[in-house]
């Protein structure tokens, strides 16, 4: 049975490792946006190209140069969407991305032992999966934010209309005062 001077130490270090945790999390987010970019920074957007083509599998070109158009695309429509958010939900997913950017947190959080480049698409629909139907509201949340602004942004691109048999929004006649 452990003694209360033992509790007390496992306590503090715990709390220590906690404490250093959410810093080195607060002190990496927010880094400079990657060169031609307004928000994502460089690890940001290695994060979303890995996301992508779990998130929309079936939905882009099977492989080739469209499909890493495709991705690209994709990565830059997601980088100008969240610069519409609100400051707060910026803030929040700069800390997921600085979180996930992190070996250990990638690892421990979302499960993903390979590199984000070297994931596959099914184990990053495992991380997915587990996030969607998580018990902790924090991590259903994640989900929802990394597949709603991936969806928005392969959805907002007039390229991906044909595939879903969308025409477009409809033209409006100008009208004369």
């Amino acid at each position: 049975m452990p003694t209360r001077r033992q509790f007390l130490k496992v306590g503090l270090a715990s709390g220590a490792v906690l404490a250093g945790t959410g810093w080195l999390v607060l002190r990496l987010g927010g880094g400079k946006p990657a060169p031609g970019r307004q928000w994502l920074d460089e690890r940001a957007a290695v994060i979303v190209e890995a996301l992508v083509p779990a998130i929309l599998d079936g939905s882009l070109p099977r492989e080739g140069p469209d499909r890493a158009t495709a991705v690209r695309e994709v990565v830059e429509a997601f980088d100008r969407a969240i610069t519409g958010l609100a400051p707060a939900v910026q803030g929040e997913i700069s800390q997921l991305f600085s979180l996930l950017g992190l070996g250990a947190g990638r690892f421990i959080v979302a499960g993903v032992r390979s590199s984000w480049p070297e994931a596959t698409p099914e184990e990053i629909s495992a991380f997915l999966s587990r996030w969607r139907a998580s018990r902790f509201a924090s991590l259903r949340a994640g989900y929802q934010a990394l597949t709603q602004l991936v969806i928005a942004a392969w959805y907002g691109n007039a390229a991906s209309w044909k595939a879903i048999g969308y025409p477009g929004p409809p033209l409006l006649a100008s009208r004369s005062p």
